[in-house]
C-alpha cells in the first residue's frame, strides 16, 4: 500500500513534469515514467552482449506466470497474450534453430546454436490459414494441436504448429496432421517465447526490424514483481529486440523510483547514513532524467554501468546485496526531487572520493563552468578525511622506477624507444594534478591532459603528489577555486567554523594539509583581508625526476561533483542531503520535477 501512495504522489508530480534538456519524457497511463535500461546489448557499456537466448524466471511469490505483447510510444504495455500463472520459466529465443542443453563457453544450460540436443525449436512452423481476432479465437485453435502456438505477426494473430529444423521435416509433419496450410518461418528480427528446457513454443512475435516484444512477468494482479534475468532480480517488464537482424537485445523496462532503488545501493554503502544515500538518490534521479535517451541508437535510456550508473535491480541470491531498508527508505523520502540550476536538471556528476579537494569541471573535462555550468567548479572538503580509517581507496601510494613507468607510458603509446627523465606536473590551485608532461630522455615530450591521468599514469585519481613535490605552496585568500578570473569573492569557497560547519570566512580558520587532514590557523585578526595565506596541496607546476617515482595521493575517481565518501562523512556530522548536494554542487537548488 505504501509503495502504491508513492506511486500516486509521483504520478501526481508528473502531471506538472519539466521537460528536461535532453528530450521529451514519456508517462504512461498510470501516471509513471518508465525507464529503459539496457541488460544485454552490443553497447560497450552493457557488460552483457546480444545474446541467442535469454532467461527469465519468475518463482520467488511476487506474482506467477507472464504476459506478452509490446510497449506503445508512451511505454504502456499493450498486452496480446499469456501464460497460465503455473509457468515460472520463460526464454526468448531469436527464430533460428536452437537446441537445449549446457553450453561450456556460457557454463550454464541454455538454448544455443552451438549446442547439440534432443531439445530442438526449429525455425520452421505450419501456419494454418487465415487469421484471427483475438488471442483467445487463436489459442482455441491452437491447443487442439500438440505443438500449436499463437503468433502475432505484422499485427495479426496468427496459428503455427511445430517447430522444425528443416522445411521437409515440416511438411512431413504437416501430411500426417492432414491440416492445410503452408510452411513457414520469419523474418530475421522474430522471436519466440519457450517453455525454459522444452521445444514449447508458447508465443511467437514478428514485427520487422521495428517490432519490440515486450514480457510483463504476473498474471494475478500481484503488485510488485521480482523476476530473475542473468543472475539478478528486476521489478518491471522486459522488452527484447533483434536491433540488427542478429542476436537479442534485452531491456528492462522499469518506474523511475524503481530504477533509483535499484541504483543507490549499488553506487553506494546500502546501509551508509540515511541522508547521503538520499543525497546518492538525488544525483540518481537526476541523471536519468537528464540523460533520457542517452542510448537510444541501441534502443533503451541508460545502461548498467559505472559509464551512466551502476544499476542491479533488488539484488542477487546475496541477502547482504541490493536495496536495503535504509536505501528503499532514503528514495521513498525524496521521491521526485531533483537538483536544478535555474530551473533545469542539472549534469550531476559524482565519484567514490576526492582526498581533500573537487576539480574544476573545466580542468577535467572541458566544461563551461563559467556560464553553463558554475556548479560544477571545485571546492575543498574538509569532510572526507573522517573516514580515510574506512576508505580502501583513500590514501594510496604508487611507486615505478624508471623503467617500470616508461613501460606504463608505453603500453598507453608515448616514447618509443627512450626512456623516461622527468615530469612536470601542474597543479590546480585547489591541489589537484590537471597536466603531466613527460619529458623523455631522447627530447621528446608528451602532454597527458586531466582526464587521461589516471588510465595513463594507473593511479586513482588526480589528487597526488610525486616524490613528496607538489605540496604546501601557500595560496592568497580568494584565489583557491576561482578559476575563471571573475570578482565573484567569497562565492563557492568555505572554511570550517570550529563547530564543524561549512560558512564564509570567519574568526576561526582551518588549513588543509595535503594528506587532507585539518588543523587551526591561530589568527588575532579579526579581518578577513588580513589572514595569513590559506595553505592548500599543491598549486604551480613543479619538475620531479629520479631513479623511482613514489605517487601519493588520496581519493579515487575522476574529482568532479559530489564524493561519496564525503556525502558519508557529512551526513554522520549531521548535513541533510539538501546541505550536501548544495555544498557539493554550489548553487543548486533541490525541487520537484
Amino acid at each position: 500500500m505504501r509503495k502504491r501512495l508513492i506511486q500516486l504522489a509521483a504520478a501526481l508530480l508528473i502531471v506538472c513534469l519539466m521537460v528536461p534538456a535532453a528530450g521529451a519524457v514519456n508517462v504512461n497511463q498510470n501516471g509513471e515514467l518508465i525507464i529503459r535500461v539496457g541488460l544485454a546489448s552490443s553497447n560497450s557499456h552493457v557488460p552483457t552482449g546480444e545474446l541467442e537466448a535469454a532467461h527469465l524466471e519468475n518463482s520467488d511469490g511476487y506474482g506467477a506466470g507472464y504476459r506478452f505483447g509490446y510497449y506503445d510510444a508512451d511505454r504502456n504495455f499493450v498486452e496480446l497474450a499469456c501464460t497460465e500463472a503455473g509457468v515460472t520459466q520463460v526464454a526468448v529465443l531469436k527464430t533460428q534453430n536452437l537446441c537445449y542443453g549446457h553450453s561450456s563457453a556460457l557454463g550454464k544450460y541454455t538454448y544455443s546454436s552451438t549446442i547439440s540436443s534432443d531439445i530442438l525449436v526449429g525455425c520452421y512452423h505450419i501456419r494454418l490459414n487465415g487469421t484471427y481476432g483475438s488471442y483467445r479465437e487463436a489459442l482455441a485453435v491452437a491447443s487442439q494441436y500438440a505443438d500449436g502456438f499463437v503468433a502475432w505477426i505484422d499485427g495479426q494473430y496468427q496459428v503455427r504448429i511445430g517447430a522444425c529444423g528443416t522445411g521437409d521435416e515440416a511438411r512431413s509433419l504437416m501430411s500426417s496432421l492432414g491440416v492445410e496450410g503452408s510452411i513457414v518461418g520469419t523474418s530475421a528480427y522474430g522471436m519466440s517465447v519457450v517453455q525454459t528446457g522444452t521445444s514449447r513454443v508458447l508465443f511467437q512475435y514478428d514485427c520487422g526490424e521495428s517490432g519490440r516484444l515486450g514480457i510483463l512477468p504476473d498474471v494475478t494482479g500481484t503488485e510488485e514483481t521480482r523476476t530473475w534475468f542473468s543472475d539478478y532480480k528486476y521489478r518491471g517488464g522486459f522488452q527484447y529486440f533483434r536491433r540488427t537482424g542478429g542476436n537479442l537485445s534485452v531491456v528492462n523496462m522499469v518506474e523511475l523510483e524503481d530504477y533509483v532503488n535499484g541504483v543507490i545501493c549499488y553506487e553506494m554503502g546500502r546501509d551508509w547514513p540515511l541522508e547521503a544515500l538520499k543525497a546518492q538518490a538525488l544525483c540518481a534521479r537526476t541523471y536519468v532524467l537528464k540523460y533520457l535517451n542517452k542510448h537510444s541508437s541501441y534502443g533503451f535510456d541508460i545502461c548498467t554501468s559505472t559509464g551512466c550508473q551502476v544499476y542491479h535491480g533488488m539484488g542477487s541470491l546475496r541477502s547482504d546485496y541490493g536495496p536495503s531498508p535504509a536505501s528503499m527508505q532514503a528514495v521513498a523520502e525524496t521521491a521526485g526531487l531533483t537538483i536544478q540550476y535555474n530551473g533545469r536538471l542539472t549534469e550531476v556528476a559524482y565519484s567514490s572520493s576526492f582526498g581533500g579537494a573537487s576539480e574544476d569541471a573545466k580542468n577535467v573535462w572541458g566544461t563551461d563552468t563559467v556560464n553553463e555550468h558554475p556548479y560544477l567548479r571545485g571546492v575543498v572538503d574538509p569532510y572526507e578525511a573522517d573516514l580515510d580509517a574506512s576508505n580502501p581507496q583513500s590514501p594510496w601510494t604508487v611507486t615505478y622506477t624508471t623503467a617500470q613507468l616508461t613501460q606504463q607510458l608505453q603500453r598507453n603509446g608515448m616514447g618509443t624507444g627512450t626512456s623516461v627523465d622527468r615530469l612536470e606536473l601542474t597543479y590546480s590551485p585547489l591541489g589537484n594534478v590537471i597536466q603531466v608532461m613527460v619529458r623523455w630522455a631522447n627530447g621528446q615530450s608528451n602532454t597527458i591532459g586531466a582526464s587521461y591521468i589516471r588510465s595513463r599514469l594507473g593511479v586513482k585519481a588526480i589528487r597526488f603528489t610525486v616524490n613528496g613535490a607538489g605540496t604546501g605552496t601557500p595560496v592568497q585568500p580568494g584565489s583557491v577555486g576561482d578559476h575563471t578570473g571573475a570578482a565573484d569573492g567569497l562565492e563557492g569557497k568555505y572554511v570550517i567554523s570550529d563547530s564543524g560547519t561549512v560558512s564564509t570566512l570567519g574568526k576561526n580558520i582551518y588549513t588543509i594539509s595535503g594528506d587532507g587532514s585539518v588543523s587551526l590557523v591561530e589568527n588575532n585578526s579579526s579581518s578577513t583581508e588580513t589572514q595569513p595565506p590559506t595553505v592548500q596541496p599543491g598549486s604551480g607546476t613543479v619538475t620531479v625526476s629520479g631513479s623511482t617515482y613514489t605517487f601519493q595521493g588520496g581519493g579515487y575517481g575522476h574529482q568532479i561533483g559530489m564524493s561519496q565518501f564525503g556525502a558519508n562523512a557529512m551526513a554522520r556530522r549531521g548535513f541533510t542531503c539538501e546541505e550536501i548536494v548544495t555544498f557539493y554542487f554550489p548553487g543548486v537548488q533541490v525541487k520537484h520535477y
